[in-house]
Parts: C-alpha cells; structure tokens; sequence
C-alpha cells in the first residue's frame, strides 16, 4: 500500500473514531440535560384520596395493633443483592419473583390481622419490579381496611448498570386502617439540594387521620426517610419536621402514631446489639440527641434487627441494624412491640409490630 493511501485509510480511521466519540458525547449529554429537565417534585399539602370506606368508628377505649414494613418493591428475597447497596442487581430477578415475594408479603400482613398498617417501597409503575402495581397485592389480603397512597418516588430512567438499567421507578407509601379514614394529607419532606436530589425524590411521609368515640382523633403518620444521602443529615431534617407536625396535634389533643422507615440506627449501638460492626454508613446512623422531645417516645425493638444491608445474599455474618419503629405521643400507652422475625425472606427489611392504648 503507498504512503499516501496509508494515510488515507489514517484519517478515515480517525474521522470515525472522531466521530463515534461525538455521538457518545452528545448521547451522555442528551441523557443528563433529560435527567435535569425531567426532574420535579410534588407540591406539598396534597389531599389523598382515601379508599375502599369503612364506616366503622375508632372506640378511644380499645386496644390497637399496628405493623409497618418497608417491602422493598418486592425483590428483596434474602439471596438479592442491591447494586446501591454495593450488591450485584438492579431490578428484582423476574415478575414472578416479584409477585411472590409481594404475595407472600400481603399474606404476611393479613396473618398478623392489624388494625392498622403502614407499608412503604409500593411500586405502582417502575421498571425494577416489572411495571406491577404492588398496591394491588396488599389490597386483595387486606380485605375490611380502607387505605390511602402517597407517592413518594417518581425518577427519571436511570441508565445504570449499562447492561441491566435500573430504568424509571414510581413508587409510594400506604395506610391501611379497620377503621374510617376521614382525611389524609401528604406532606413533602425537604432534600439535599445537590446531585442526590436525583436519586432520592420525591420523599413525603403522610398523616391520616381517624375520628375516635370520644371526639378526638388518632393522627397516624407514615413515613420513609431519605437513606442515599451525602451524610445523613437531611433525614435528620426530615424527622424534625414531621415531629413540628406531631407536636401541633398533640397540643390539640390529638393522639399521634407515627412508624415507618427511619434509615437510621433507632437502638443507638446495633453493630454491638447484634455483633457486627458497619461503620460510617450515611443511612445507620444513631438520631442526634436532642432530636426527640420528652412528649414523644421512640419505640424500636431489639429482638431481632428490622434491615439488612443488601450489599450480597443474606447471611449470619451480614449488616443488621434496627432502623423500623415507631413514635407515640405521651396519651399513647404502648403494651407490646416487636421486630417480627421473617428473616428477611422477601424483603430487607423485617415488619415492626406494636400493640397500644388511647390513655
């Protein structure tokens, strides 16, 4: 080949090398300008629609069980592995393991008959769990409740891992009751500000609010704080500001439940509870002193841990902490809590239980 036809091939070669590194430019720079223009948050102070009515009143004398679970959009099997986490998947292995895992979930929770439930990580439509509207599974099991649902997560298609995308995610939070729902409100929490605001919105928690015999009400509050964060402050923030909500309704009269998930390490010192050292994970640490006021008590159970961390297939020897309880005001009187053990078979986190009484 002559000289001249050698740097011919040469520049064409280059041209197209020139050329494929543009399209990829102009591929990531499209994707993250979508990211950003796609990017919103729901305005604070949305009524919820409550469903499927009861017309049957709270007695202020009885006696009440609550559960709240976190069920991990249903693909938390104990052998998952979260790629956030520092795990190897993106999405649930498959529809199927998804649906059995939200069946057997529902069926959990209609087994432990409460009279109240609160569920976080719902999916309604996201690419992780298959496009299954979750709600669906906990409705058909948890027959004689009505219940509300307050979206919490709505992201952008994430295009990561390249070969298994994370994809779009939409997803909530639940209350279900035996009892009439007269109002429910959902109230969004602040978050950081920077790039972590891609991945951790659209967070809210929600208060529902049920009549009682003797004309007051239970303000029952779900909540899932934000655990992808840059050092876990802003769930502090979030805590402060569902409990400036609480307090209100206590100072009137109310009585306040609130549980869910706290992404934070509610026994204070779980790596000694439960024998396994973790470290400065954003999502573990202890709430700051001070943060709880003296009219609110912090239920969390030490019996068996709440959460797993789902970096690999769950073992003996893995990361466990409480991070699933609940807050009562001082006209609550709790009777019995406790982690139920499920050990984390169909999701990373077990259910939290509590009994209580309207002083």
């Amino acid at each position: 080949m002559s000289e001249k036809k050698k740097k011919s091939l040469l520049k064409r070669i280059l041209l197209s090398v020139l050329a494929v590194f543009i399209v990829l430019v102009l591929v990531v720079v499209g994707y993250v300008v979508y990211v950003f223009a796609t990017y919103y948050r729901l305005e604070d102070n949305i009524a919820l629609d409550v469903e499927s009515k009861v017309s049957a009143v709270c007695d202020a004398d009885g006696e009440y069980t609550i559960v709240s679970w976190n069920m991990g959009f249903g693909a938390y099997s104990d052998d998952y592995s979260f790629f956030m986490d520092g795990g190897k998947y993106s999405r649930a292995f498959s529809k199927q393991a998804a649906t059995d895992n939200m069946t057997a979930m529902a069926a959990r929770v209609a087994e432990l008959d409460p009279d109240f439930a609160i569920i976080q990580e719902v999916d309604i439509n996201s690419t992780r769990s298959y496009h299954l509207d979750e709600r669906v599974f906990l409705t058909e099991k948890l027959t004689g409740h009505t219940y509300d649902f307050a979206q919490n997560f709505d992201s952008p298609y994430l295009f990561y891992p390249i070969f298994c995308p994370h994809g779009k995610a939409v997803s909530g939070i639940m209350t279900f009751s035996k009892y009439n729902i007269e109002s429910a409100l959902r109230r969004s929490f602040p978050v950081e500000t920077g790039v972590t605001k891609l991945v951790d919105l659209d967070r809210c928690y929600s208060v529902s609010r049920i009549p009682l015999s003797n004309g007051k009400t239970l303000c029952l509050y779900n909540m899932h704080l934000s655990a992808y964060t840059s050092d876990g402050t802003i769930a502090t923030e979030q805590l402060k500001m569902i409990i400036s909500d609480m307090e209100t309704e206590y100072k009137a009269g109310n009585y306040v439940v609130c549980g869910g998930d706290f992404n934070k390490d509610l026994l204070g010192n779980s790596d000694e509870i439960f024998g396994i050292s973790f470290g400065d994970v954003t999502w573990a640490q202890p709430i700051p002193e001070g943060t709880i006021p003296e009219w609110l008590t912090l239920v969390a159970d030490s019996n068996a841990p709440s959460c797993r961390n789902a970096d690999r297939p769950y073992d003996e020897t893995d990361m466990v902490l409480t991070v699933d309880g609940f807050l009562v005001s001082a006209n609550v009187e709790v009777t019995y809590s406790a982690v139920v053990d499920e050990q984390f078979a169909h999701s990373d986190h077990n259910p939290v239980i509590m009994k209580f009484k309207l002083k």
